[in-house]
């Protein structure tokens, strides 16, 4: 895969990804901005204002409008506001390309935010909190995320924000963080698929060529200080309880970047890791469980997910601690190694076979790293992984004083929980 790169005189930076094998085409705008970026007060703005912008254009007067004419071309088209980026996009057939680009420029750069629309819209995001709130698995990242960095730190809230900052949003406030947090600075456009490059190229120019260089926002930076184990229970009555355990890892860009990934992937990547096969295979505590790397420019962690019945809570924390003892202390055996290696290497590639996903993975990447690796460079990098590394990086993260327990379920007694965080 060629990425081809191009920063306008404003910073803002287009990433032409094109696929002659192809016959559909993603277009997509990140902002590199998202709840990372919010004060208390604000928090759960970034969203919000991610739903406004299918609200209506001068162009475009409605979101019937908008809707109408992406359902038209039997467009997938969406919006998502993570932490740290937020991003719209449609995918099309390649026939299509130019009404999905101008659309989605429109709704970028020309939504009017009606504040009649604000008000009807309140009531919609209101409901998602709650929908995910009767969803534990979604929101158990939550609880993990206000432990790991503290409620007072915009990395330990929450996306969606609490319900009274949701109702308290006036017209204004949105209008001043679109001024503060959008810019072409922190913007990336992405096409990926089949398409006309130099056409493509020519049309997002004239679009975004147009908008007053700013500055780009900045955002609090997070130094993990932690020095003893933590639990984090949110009670609530459920048919399952949802755990997340996990310790302070790397940033992106860190030297050990793909040796943490690997280590995640020998631990709880497919059915045939170790948690999988010791939670759930041997002991029938879990019906899933799984482990990832989250990463921020500036911070990262290890988390391992599982729900487990109420009564074998204590029994599941206690496997899942006793794999992280056995990878600290003994080497992966190279079979093992080369096993998730491969594993790693699949899943990447079949995750950037579709225009969508190497639209999104080419921006994330862009804004993050500030540079955009191709698929060959990551698999190196993956196949560069040794044996000492993952045993390295084990001891390194995989430490008592690291430890952080999020829990949801009818549970209370944080105490004996804690007495449990042992490596």
């Amino acid at each position: 895969m060629k990425y081809d790169i191009h920063t306008l005189s404003n910073g803002l930076r287009i990433i032409l990804a094109p696929q002659a094998s192809s016959n559909t085409a993603t277009v997509m705008v990140m902002a590199g901005t998202g709840s990372r970026y919010e004060d208390p007060k604000e928090n759960g703005l970034a969203h919000f204002l991610e739903h406004m912008f299918f609200k209506g254009t001068k162009k475009r007067t409605s979101a019937r409008v908008i809707s109408e004419e992406l359902d038209a071309i039997g467009s997938v088209y969406n919006a998502f506001t993570s932490k740290e980026r937020t991003a719209y996009y449609a995918k099309v057939s390649d026939i299509y390309i130019d009404t999905a680009i101008d659309v989605i420029t429109d709704i970028f750069l020309h939504s009017t935010l009606p504040t009649k629309e604000i008000t009807k819209e309140r009531g919609a995001i209101i409901q998602e909190i709650d929908m995910y709130e009767d969803m534990p698995m979604r929101t158990i990242d939550n609880v993990f995320d206000a432990l790991m960095f503290g409620t007072e730190h915009p990395l330990g809230r929450t996306i969606l924000g609490p319900k009274e900052n949701i109702r308290s949003f006036k017209r204004t406030d949105f209008s001043a963080y679109l001024k503060k947090n959008y810019s072409p600075s922190n913007t990336v456009v992405v096409i990926a698929g089949s398409f006309n490059c130099k056409k493509v190229l020519s049309k997002i120019r004239k679009e975004f060529g147009a908008l007053k260089p700013t500055a780009a926002p900045t955002y609090l930076s997070f130094t993990h200080a932690q020095t003893s184990a933590r639990v984090l229970i949110k009670h609530k009555k459920t048919d399952q309880t949802q755990l997340m355990l996990g310790v302070p890892a790397y940033p992106y860009g860190h030297r050990d970047e793909y040796a943490l990934a690997v280590l995640a992937t020998i631990l709880g990547g497919g059915m045939s890791s170790r948690l999988f096969m010791e939670v759930r295979e041997k002991r029938g505590l879990a019906y899933s469980v799984q482990a990832w790397v989250d990463k921020y420019p500036d911070v990262g962690s290890l988390v391992v997910q599982a729900g487990v019945e109420h009564a074998k809570l204590e029994k599941a924390v206690a496997t899942i601690l006793t794999e992280f003892k056995k990878i600290t202390r003994n080497k992966v055996p190279a079979v093992e190694l080369k096993k998730a290696q491969a594993y790693m290497k699949g899943t990447l590639t079949l995750s950037l076979e579709t225009s969508d996903h190497i639209a999104e993975n080419a921006a994330t990447s862009l804004i993050n790293t500030g540079r955009v690796q191709t698929l060959e460079e990551v698999l190196k990098q993956v196949d560069a992984v040794t044996v000492s590394d993952i045993q390295r990086v084990a001891k390194d993260i995989l430490r008592t004083d690291g430890l952080n327990l999020a829990v949801i379920g009818p549970h209370t007694e944080e105490k004996a929980l804690l007495k449990l965080l042992k490596i």
